[in-house]
C-alpha cells in the first residue's frame, strides 16, 4: 500500500512538472507571439531624421522638409522629425551616411533620378538597391528654357539648329554630365532626331546656372520646372517646352508646352520619394507606407503639390521597387548612348 501511495505521489508530481512545462512553453509562446506581434506593429522609439542629399532650396531639400512639416502639422507622426543636409557628390555623400545606418530605421532619406544615375556613371557605390524604397511621392518635370530674347519659339527650331549646328549651343544644368539635368535634356532631344553625342552640356553645379543663361555663357537651361517660374514671371527667360505628358495645372506653368505636343514623343519623369537604411523589417517598412499614404492623402500635402507645381505619383514600396528597376534600365539605355560607363 505504501509504495502504491508513493507511486500516485510521483505520478502525480510528474503530472504537476509536466503542467508546469507547458505552463512555460505556453508563457514563451505568448511572449513570442507578443513580440511578433510588436513587430508588426512597430513605432518609432525617438526622434526621426530625413537627410537630403544636397545644399538647401534644392528639389530633395524641399520635399524632404515639408514631408517633415506635414507629419508635424497633420499629426500623423507623433516622433519629431529633423531635416540633415549632406551636400556632395550628387547625392552619393548622403547615400553613404544613409548606408551606415544600416538596421536603424529612425533614418530616411529623399531621392529622384540620380539614385539611378549616378551609381551607373561609376561615381557611386551605392545604388537604389542597397536602400529600402518606401514610398514615392510626386513626380515633377523637366523644363528647357532660354532668354527672352533668343532666337527659338518652340524645342523643334532648337533641335534643328542643334542638328545643324551643334558646336554653336551650350546646354546648361546643375547636375553633372551623366546625371538628371543632362539625361532629360538628352532623352527629349534624342526623340527630335539629335545625336545625342553632339549635344554640348556643361554643369554649373555651384548655382550659376541661371546667371549664366542670362548672361549668355550659355544657350539653353535644363532644370525643373519649379526652377523657371520666377524668372519666367519677371519676363526674363521662356520655357520651350516641358517633360510631362500632358499640359500641367497651375499659374504660369499652364502656358508651358509639353514635348509631345510639339510632335517629341517622348517624357522624362522626375519621380521624387522616401528610403530607408539597409536591412528594414517588414513592420518597419509598413509603418512608414502607412504614414506616407496618409501625408499623400492629407491637405498639407495637397497644398504642398499645388504649391510647388508637383504631381502626385503615390507609389507603395513594392510597386517603386519595381517601378525603379524598370527605370534603370531606361537610365543604362540613354548613358550607352552618350558612351557614358561607369567605372
Amino acid at each position: 500500500m505504501k509504495q502504491l501511495w508513493l507511486l500516485f505521489i510521483s505520478l502525480m508530481a510528474a503530472l504537476a512538472l509536466t503542467a508546469c512545462g507547458g505552463g512555460n512553453s505556453n508563457e514563451s509562446g505568448e511572449e513570442n507571439a507578443s513580440g511578433s506581434s510588436g513587430e508588426e506593429n512597430w513605432e518609432p522609439e525617438h526622434s526621426l531624421e530625413i537627410v537630403a542629399p544636397s545644399g538647401a532650396g534644392g528639389g530633395w531639400d524641399t520635399t524632404a522638409r515639408m514631408a517633415a512639416e506635414g507629419f508635424e502639422e497633420e499629426s500623423i507622426i507623433d516622433q519629431g522629425f529633423g531635416v540633415v543636409n549632406k551636400e556632395g557628390g550628387g547625392g552619393a555623400v548622403g547615400w553613404s551616411y544613409i548606408a551606415e545606418k544600416a538596421g536603424n530605421p529612425h533614418h530616411l532619406f529623399v531621392a529622384s533620378p540620380p539614385l539611378l544615375l549616378i551609381p551607373l556613371n561609376g561615381q557611386s557605390e551605392y545604388g537604389h538597391e542597397d536602400f529600402t524604397p518606401i514610398a514615392n511621392m510626386i513626380s515633377d518635370y523637366g523644363a528647357f528654357a532660354v532668354r527672352e530674347d533668343a532666337p527659338w519659339e518652340d524645342l523643334n527650331e532648337l533641335f534643328d539648329d542643334m542638328k545643324e549646328n551643334p558646336d554653336d549651343i551650350t546646354v546648361i544644368g546643375e547636375s553633372s554630365p551623366g546625371s538628371m539635368d543632362h539625361i532629360q535634356f538628352v532623352k527629349i532631344a534624342k526623340a527630335a532626331g539629335v545625336d545625342p553625342q553632339s549635344i554640348k552640356y556643361v554643369s554649373a553645379q555651384d548655382g550659376s546656372t541661371m546667371t549664366n543663361l542670362l548672361n549668355g555663357n550659355a544657350d539653353v537651361y535644363s532644370s525643373g520646372v519649379t526652377e523657371t517660374i520666377e524668372q519666367v514671371r519677371a519676363g526674363e527667360i521662356r520655357v520651350l517646352g516641358v517633360t510631362a505628358e500632358e499640359r500641367m495645372e497651375g499659374d504660369v506653368v499652364e502656358d508651358f508646352p509639353t514635348a509631345k505636343e510639339q510632335g517629341i514623343d517622348e517624357t522624362f519623369v522626375n519621380w521624387r520619394g522616401f528610403f530607408g537604411p539597409p536591412d528594414m523589417s517588414d513592420a518597419e517598412i509598413a509603418y512608414y507606407e502607412e504614414k506616407f499614404q496618409e501625408l499623400n492623402e492629407s491637405n498639407h500635402w495637397a497644398e504642398t503639390r499645388e504649391k510647388f507645381a508637383w504631381n502626385e505619383m503615390y507609389m507603395d514600396s513594392e510597386e517603386y521597387r519595381q517601378f525603379l528597376d524598370e527605370e534603370k534600365e531606361s537610365m543604362q539605355e540613354l548613358l550607352n548612348d552618350l558612351n557614358i560607363q561607369g567605372e
